[in-house]
């Protein structure tokens, strides 16, 4: 059986359409309707995305059919480093051509990219909670870097300004009922 050979390319030097059906499928497989995913590449958002100058996207092809994309930006990993960064901002392949090869295809051709630029460096986000990807991307020389957070700027007000009824509350009743248990096994042990 021979192996299938897979190509990537720019995706700049390819129809519109290829990346577009590629995007709502990423979209759809992480949980979104098919209808709000055509409805962000019909109101332009995705174009607007993939047209800044400081965002690149390349697409695989095995045996010519359209399997698999990258979308990559270039950035510092923070303001004070002093060396450039190519960041993966989302990786897609195909159920149907998963371990093939073509992810790291993919991730080939952002080493070309970073290379071309002059970027030291290579990062990722990844969901956290996304087992197999985390393990993917340690096998490929990944290190974690930093945990990165978020939170609403409803609920960070919230919490900034202690309002009665907020999570603050909820959490200064956890921190009772922790020393409530600390003060009851403490006792145990000394009976």
């Amino acid at each position: 059986m021979s192996r299938s050979s897979i190509v990537v390319r720019r995706a700049d030097d390819q129809p519109r359409h290829t990346v577009f059906d590629l995007w709502i499928a990423n979209r759809v497989a992480s949980g979104s309707s098919p209808e709000a995913a055509a409805r962000m590449v019909a109101d332009g958002t995705v174009g607007a995305a993939l047209s800044r100058p400081d965002v690149a996207c390349y697409v695989a092809f095995e045996d010519g059919r359209p399997v698999g994309y990258v979308v990559l930006t270039d950035h510092a990993v923070s303001p004070f480093a002093d060396c450039g960064c190519v960041a993966v901002e989302q990786l897609y392949v195909a159920e149907d051509v998963r371990r093939r090869g073509v992810g790291k295809a993919l991730l080939a051709a952002v080493a070309a990219h970073a290379e071309r630029h002059g970027s030291d460096q290579v990062a990722t986000n990844v969901p956290a909670g996304g087992r197999d990807l985390n393990r993917y991307f340690a096998r490929l020389g990944f290190a974690p870097l930093t945990v990165r957070r978020i939170t609403t700027t409803a609920s960070l007000h919230r919490r900034l300004t202690h309002e009665p009824g907020s999570a603050h509350s909820l959490d200064k009743m956890l921190a009772r009922r922790r020393s409530a248990r600390l003060r009851a096994q403490q006792q145990g042990m000394r009976a």
